[in-house]
């Protein structure tokens, strides 16, 4: 089964291929970029950057005087945004590699903090956004966007019932915790607050990933890459390749009584700021 070998994010050659703009981070950049505040002079902190897609966005739409610093782990994609900002002649941009506690920032010195799916990926979630409070100005905004708890919905349930075809119910609360390590509203609201933001707006929409078969989506590049080895993990390696071959049967059937496996994906944007009250 091909599609069972993973891709592997921190291979240098995947990176300089992998763009991740057109399926996954647009839509949610583009509600990010709906609401965000368009200011000149800003200092704009970029959490998670990856390889540049909405760093590059704000440095040009805000205009040269502004500033924005891109915060990311990930070496070879930061490798790639390097040659896209040289490419684009954008230069207004400063790469810092590595997480955002370690990022060497004075504090009260940021007017903007944007991260565009980047919550569910930081190891810290608390300890970022601290972070994040210590080096924002007063009055500084932050937004965040996020796939919450309640995605693919569609995928789950023919998962969990592939559990059980294949007599894997031992492994539903492991599916189950594989599906809520995402946030909710409640949780990121949470976590703004304790880190010292006040939570100002909170936006919801969502969109859909579509796909004609199940065979297509577990061939999908991004599903590879995003979702793949999350999926696995929840199945002792003896019984991924059977479960993953009813799996794609059932995704099959779903699809042909539908007429497309159609996969809900709900975003949220919170908005905080620091400090000032209305």
């Amino acid at each position: 089964m091909d599609y069972l070998s993973e891709i592997d994010l921190e291979q240098p050659d995947v990176a300089a291929y992998f763009d991740e703009l057109p399926l996954w981070s647009a839509p949610f950049g583009l509600f990010l970029l709906e609401h965000v505040p368009l200011r000149g002079r800003d200092t704009i902190l970029d959490v998670g950057a990856g390889t540049g897609f909405l760093s590059m966005e704000l440095a040009q739409r805000c205009g040269p005087e502004s500033r924005v610093i891109a915060v990311d782990p990930w070496a070879s994609a930061l490798d790639r945004f390097r040659a896209k900002l040289a490419a684009h002649q954008v230069s207004n941009v400063e790469i810092r590699e590595g997480t955002v506690e370690d990022v060497d920032l004075p504090a009260d010195s940021v007017d903007l903090i944007v991260s565009n799916l980047g919550i569910n990926n930081f190891e810290d979630p608390a300890a970022a956004l601290r972070r994040c409070f210590h080096v924002a100005r007063e009055g500084a905004t932050i937004l965040l966007t996020t796939n919450p708890i309640g995605h693919m919905v569609e995928f789950y349930e023919v998962f969990h019932q592939t559990l059980a075809d294949v007599g894997r119910t031992d492994r539903a609360d492991a599916l189950h915790a594989q599906e809520a390590h995402r946030g909710t509203t409640e949780s990121i609201h949470g976590l703004l607050q304790d880190a010292g933001f006040r939570v100002t707006a909170t936006r919801e929409n969502s969109f859909r990933l579509r796909y004609a078969s199940g065979s297509a989506l577990l061939r999908h590049y991004f599903i590879r890459v995003g979702f793949l080895g999350g999926w696995k993990s929840v199945l002792p390696p003896e019984a991924v390749e059977v479960t993953f071959k009813r799996l794609e049967a059932n995704l099959n059937a779903y699809a042909a009584e539908n007429g497309e496996l159609a996969l809900t994906i709900p975003m949220l944007c919170i908005e905080g700021t620091k400090g000032i009250r209305e």
